[in-house]
């Protein structure tokens, strides 16, 4: 999501006056157009008019402005929206990796409310809710014909605070109840440690004002730690829900040399942006696997589609989540929004993400390991009278930084054994001393 800042005023004088000078200058069907927008706009002060003068009670005149500019908005896409002044501060707060609320990233998907991600060591994943749930009443509300900015500011609230959830989940009969207690979410959009064998694991929760810098921070201490250079790295995207497109394209900068990375189109000029990789800065040339699925969107789309047609890296995982399109963030005179849909974003081969996502070259879905579905094969020792093996001399055990976690992530091992295997390769490859 782009964070482009741009005034827009508009008043009733301006307006009348636009659609005067372009009835006066531009052609019969131009000016065909202005008289019907200029209709339309009529029938709009005629109803406010009727509801100012004739409703049961008297209405405030911002609230049905407001009322209309959100219903105007919903008419759009669902990343489309306004922001009243409260919810528009706690928007640009977001960027920097810190709010009040429940820590999940919701879309409106076929008109329903529905979780893209729940984010990492947040009360939505403490409780357990999942990519593709749906919310269908938050306290007694129900969320059917709800916007996104209302379920938002439903949601948000002070830390301590506890809220009730309805969640419909595919394979459950029943609606399930979940109580959240709201918390201070703080993002730590970068995370990374060695797995084994020189091999770097880089989680990124979300895009953010500080990402990419967190990255190559990150990076270098991974190879500081090495003591030399990293034999592979597992970049993990998943369930991230995308966040700031400057960030995403530097992301993917930090390991390519050169080539477009993303470009975006849409109707203003504005909107015609094409975004490049540089050689300053690009990171080591070492074998990368990216983890993508279901809740990997947007940003984290840009970046595995960008390494992906570049041939710079191996995606493997579960198709992602499919937002393809750029928001323009509005601001306006009274400290409001607008969240505005102004583009939709292609990778460097001119692929479209929109409601198809990142197909992965490798597709992995996350599968319980042997040992959880109920024991490994059996093995030449588990047979009566194996032949036993001849003594060998002590040997050094294999040094893991794997712990539980990591070994029942299918995925993450999957991730592994590539890395591991083209280890194996390169050093078949090389020339016997």
């Amino acid at each position: 999501m782009r964070g482009v800042f741009r005034h827009l005023i508009l008043t009733g004088i301006l307006l009348v006056a636009a659609a005067g000078m372009a009835q006066a200058a531009a052609p019969d069907k131009a000016a065909g157009d202005e008289k019907s927008a200029y209709e339309e706009l009529r029938l709009f002060t005629d109803v406010l008019t009727i509801v100012r003068k004739s409703y049961v009670e008297q209405v405030d005149l911002s609230q049905l402005v407001h009322g209309a500019i959100e219903g105007m908005l919903a008419t759009l896409d669902p990343h489309s929206g306004y922001m009243p002044p409260e919810m528009f501060e706690e928007m640009q707060i977001d960027t920097t990796g810190e709010f009040g609320g429940l820590g999940i990233e919701i879309t409106m998907e076929d008109g329903v409310l529905t979780i893209v991600t729940p984010l990492e060591d947040t009360p939505a994943s403490r409780a357990g809710l999942q990519p593709g749930d749906q919310i269908v009443r938050i306290e007694e509300k129900s969320t059917k014909n709800m916007n996104l900015m209302e379920a938002v500011r439903l949601m948000r609230g002070p830390a301590g605070t506890e809220i009730s959830l309805a969640i419909a989940r595919e394979g459950e009969e029943r609606l399930l109840e979940v109580s959240l207690v709201r918390e201070i979410i703080k993002i730590h959009s970068v995370k990374a440690r060695l797995l084994d064998d020189g091999i770097g694991y880089v989680r990124i929760a979300q895009f953010q004002e500080r990402t990419a810098d967190d990255l190559r921070r990150a990076l270098d201490d991974l190879v500081a730690e090495t003591g030399g250079e990293l034999d592979g790295l597992v970049l993990d995207l998943r369930n991230n829900p995308g966040g700031l497109l400057e960030q995403a394209v530097k992301v993917a900068d930090a390991f390519l040399k050169e080539g477009l990375i993303v470009y975006t189109e849409g109707r203003d000029e504005e909107s015609q942006m094409s975004f490049s990789a540089e050689a300053d800065g690009t990171e080591p040339d070492c074998p990368l696997v990216v983890l993508i699925n279901s809740g990997s969107a947007s940003a984290s789309e840009i970046v595995a589609g960008a390494l992906r047609d570049h041939r710079r890296a191996l995606i493997l995982g579960t198709r992602s989540f499919g937002k393809g399109s750029v928001q323009t963030i509005i601001p306006l005179e009274d400290g409001s929004g607008l969240r505005l849909t102004t583009a939709r974003y292609f990778t460097p081969n001119g692929t479209s993400i929109q409601a198809r996502g990142i197909r992965p070259d490798i597709e992995v879905h996350s599968l319980k390991t042997t040992e959880e579905i109920g024991g490994e094969h059996l093995r030449e020792a588990d047979l009566e009278n194996h032949f036993d093996a001849p003594e060998e001399g002590p040997s050094r055990p294999a040094s893991s930084r794997l712990s539980d976690e990591d070994r029942a992530d299918y995925q993450l091992m999957r991730a592994l054994d590539l890395l591991r295997g083209m280890q194996v390769f390169r050093s078949l490859s090389r020339p016997a001393a």
